[in-house]
């Protein structure tokens, strides 16, 4: 039961991602591939931390920059799996740097006042995208059907995660999309039997052509060789790692809170090293199989601190579910059909808790100190601004560009100061 509750936490998060990139990537082949991430990471860890990796939204920019500077739609595919790469490099190299030095100068190149506004931006940069799709109706109805169903949505996802039950508060996702996919269903039996095209919100055609082996990532990507490009593995490069420091970030918060919960500092034991380890090479494996860079799940942790059940062994049968549900044809035909509006309606919470869990950050930097107050602003403006920079052929995403900034401006006013 445990395990289930956990499957249903991460599920709508774990699948929105590729649901958002679209191109045709497999909502069941991300499940499979957070299933085998969290089992990789469990490895490293010595199967002492319990916690799921799914999917992470924080690298849905660096994904669209991979298909938006493809030759091919092959060589997206590809630049995926090197993005994916790159974000498990920059796992490493501080994880070796971790073992042999500490921790303190992580907390010097990027306090609080860096990497809080840093995290807002990834979710800032999104919004326009969920509005997008709150209008899109992906079998040609209405705009204005598509934002009824869209906006059902978020309001039962509020609704049920300020005035549900506590099981029903872990997955106020899951029964959001459910009433969003109902709602359309309803206007799309309307619109088929009235002949009225403009209701037509759901595409039933793809349970005609369901599978029961999900499209991994891999199989596409291996036709991608041929139109690789240095400029373009640059730009896949920019894309991801900037935004790999800024989940690292995330990654100490939440192996922080998940030790307050289960009472052993997971930093200590295993080791932050171990942790990041298992996140970084947990998430290029799943990358691999699902394209998306997977991360530790604060829905998860919400799991184990709602259920008091911090066992290892519940994560792994929820791993294991994982894998197995991802082969079941019917459910990924499902998956298929939830329309971009369903997605845009939860979408507009998802980006904003990023958003905010940023914001939180700054919570605790002093904005009456001069020095904090631009850091923030510099940031805060060229990332919303959409600051980018180019260079021949690889170009600096805006996230990428403010967290650069951000760093120079923090390090060269502390100099300035005298203060860390």
């Amino acid at each position: 039961m445990f395990a289930i509750q956990q499957l249903l936490a991460i599920m709508a998060a774990t699948i929105a991602v590729p649901s958002i990139i679209g191109n045709g990537m497999s909502q069941t082949a991300a499940l499979f591939g957070a299933g085998i991430g969290t089992l990789v990471y469990l490895l490293f860890t010595k199967f002492r931390s319990p916690v799921f990796l799914g999917s992470s939204f924080a690298f849905i920019g660096s994904m669209f920059t991979a298909f938006a500077g493809a030759a091919s739609m092959q060589a997206g595919y590809l630049g995926l799996v090197i993005g994916a790469a790159f974000a498990a490099l920059v796992y490493v190299i501080i994880a070796i740097v971790v073992k042999f030095v500490g921790v303190k100068w992580i907390a010097k190149l990027m306090p609080p006042v860096v990497i809080g506004p840093t995290v807002a931006i990834i979710g800032l940069s999104l919004a326009g995208n969920a509005v997008s799709d709150l209008f899109t109706a992906p079998a040609g109805g209405s705009s204005y059907v598509a934002l009824i169903c869209g906006l059902v949505t978020l309001g039962t996802t509020m609704c049920v995660s300020v005035f549900g039950k506590k099981m029903l508060k872990m997955i106020p996702f899951i029964i959001g999309i459910l009433a969003g996919y109902v709602v359309a269903l309803v206007f799309t039996l309307i619109g088929r039997a009235s002949g009225n095209a403009a209701l037509i919100v759901l595409n039933f055609d793809l349970f005609k052509t369901m599978q029961w082996i999900p499209d991994f990532t891999f199989i596409t990507a291996y036709k991608g060789f041929g139109d690789l490009t240095g400029s373009y593995i640059a730009s896949i490069a920019v894309a991801y790692v900037p935004v790999a420091f800024v989940v690292f970030a995330e990654h100490i918060a939440d192996h922080k809170n998940l030790s307050s919960i289960i009472g052993t500092d997971l930093l200590e034991t295993p080791g932050l090293h171990r942790t990041l380890l298992g996140d970084g090479i947990g998430s290029f494996a799943g990358a691999i199989f699902g394209g998306c860079p997977n991360t530790t799940y604060g829905e998860s942790v919400g799991c184990v601190a709602i259920s008091g059940n911090a066992s290892v062994i519940t994560i792994v049968v929820t791993a294991v579910l994982a894998l197995c549900i991802s082969f079941v044809g019917p459910f990924a035909a499902f998956l298929a059909t939830i329309p971009n509006c369903v997605m845009g309606g939860v979408c507009i919470a998802l980006y904003g808790f990023i958003a905010v869990s940023g914001l939180k950050m700054i919570q605790q930097v002093d904005l009456g100190d001069n020095r904090n107050l631009f850091v923030v602003s510099v940031i805060l403006i060229t990332g919303i601004g959409g600051m980018t920079l180019t260079f021949g052929a690889v170009t600096l995403t805006s996230v990428a560009c403010a967290l650069i900034l951000g760093i120079l401006t923090n390090t060269m006013l502390s100099r300035k100061t005298g203060k860390n």
